[in-house]
């Protein structure tokens, strides 16, 4: 049995979903650091992604070696990654980008460009994208995909974008399945992936520019996704890790005088609830499924079947340590975010989302690893498919 049929074998059904979040998909990249070491054996059949974490599954599926290697590559991606890697910072650029937005929109659109294609200008993180994922530089195309779906060990890849003419959630999906799933509240579409999927599905609203796919403007998948778990279930998935950049939300504590919400704060609020929200009611929803699966004859099941879901998330608020590291980034970007949002807040969520400088990153890396270390029993048994 070839090495690639033999880890399709022992790890057929499990999948790994990530989720978006912008810089807070470093996270992610520290939870599956700890995961490749002391498990070198997993390897997920089942790859879904949703904005950076589009990055990261597309990532670990082209890659050509083994999960461990994949992975450890992976970390080496985010720790050379640097803000003027992922969007231009200058501060001409930026005023410019804003000047004629707010010229248009204080003409009544009279004035000033029509098409101001997001705040920022990220062509440089296609160029990063296209150096380490080592794509096609006519067509895009990410040839280490179709290499692991023909080496056995991958099943399927799938990367989530938002058509913005339609106003619903795509699945572009990689797969050597001669079919996939339609008429859910995800359309399907079978392609060989490219550089444009990932960078449509990374696309955050009104920061990032919109890409073109197929005739129609895409956009961050995470915007009208409200089942993030949905396209691994409808792919085969039997046992799913989910992997959020969210702490679980907690009460707010009584008596405490707050400010009025700053821009910045409203907007991470809203970042949070549409990346990041959902994928807890989700796996809320896909558990109650399970128990009420689990409480009658399986001969009544019919079509359904019970998938187990564990989601791994921080322990601490990274919209926190994004505030703390605030002084790293460049000096254009620190002078709108100080205007943008209120300096005395405890939190950054939505400056969390857009700083890529180093040390930001490698304390997220850390985080990760620490936190999926405390769990690692846990997340054994759950992959083995023991009683935790």
């Amino acid at each position: 049995m070839s090495e690639g049929n033999a880890s399709a074998e022992r790890n057929s059904g499990q999948a790994l979903v990530l989720s978006g979040g912008g810089a807070r998909a470093a996270y992610q990249v520290g939870c599956l650091r700890a995961v490749s070491q002391a498990l070198p054996n997993y390897r997920p059949q089942i790859l879904t992604g949703v904005s950076a974490g589009a990055i990261n599954a597309t990532y670990l599926a082209a890659f050509q070696g083994s999960w461990r290697d994949s992975v450890e590559a992976l970390v080496g991606l985010w720790q050379q990654m640097r803000t003027d890697k992922v969007y231009r910072t200058g501060l001409a650029p930026m005023v410019g980008r804003m000047a004629h937005w707010g010229l248009h929109f204080v003409s009544g659109g009279r004035l000033g460009r029509k098409d101001i294609r997001g705040m920022v200008q990220n062509d440089p993180l296609r160029a990063y994208l296209e150096q380490y994922l080592a794509a096609d530089p006519a067509s895009g195309e990410i040839y280490g995909v179709d290499q692991s779906l023909a080496d056995g060990w991958l099943k399927s890849l799938a990367v989530m974008t938002t058509n913005y003419a339609s106003g619903g959630s795509e699945a572009w999906v990689d797969t050597l399945d001669e079919s996939i799933w339609s008429g859910s509240q995800v359309s399907a579409r079978r392609t060989s992936l490219t550089i444009d999927h990932v960078m449509a599905s990374a696309a955050l609203p009104f920061f990032f520019p919109a890409v073109r796919l197929c005739d129609h403007w895409h956009g961050d998948g995470g915007v009208r996704l409200a089942a993030p778990l949905s396209p691994a279930l409808r792919l085969g998935a039997k046992r799913i890790l989910a992997v959020s950049p969210r702490v679980k939300p907690e009460a707010p504590a009584h008596g405490l005088v707050a400010s009025y919400p700053s821009p910045g704060q409203v907007a991470g609020v809203m970042l949070n609830a549409v990346f990041l929200d959902l994928l807890d009611f989700d796996a809320l929803q896909m558990q109650r499924i399970n128990d009420l699966l689990r409480r009658i004859p399986q001969q009544n099941w019919g079509n359904q079947r019970p998938v187990d879901v564990m989601v791994l998330r921080p322990k601490q608020d990274l919209g926190q340590i994004a505030r703390e590291s605030q002084p790293e980034m460049p000096g254009a970007f620190r002078f709108f975010a100080g205007g943008f949002g209120g300096r005395d807040e405890p939190t950054a969520d939505a400056l969390s989302m857009v700083n890529f400088e180093p040390g930001y990153i490698g304390r997220l890396i850390d985080f990760g690893e620490q936190d999926t270390r405390e769990r690692m029993d846990e997340i054994e048994a759950f992959l083995r498919g023991q009683d935790v």
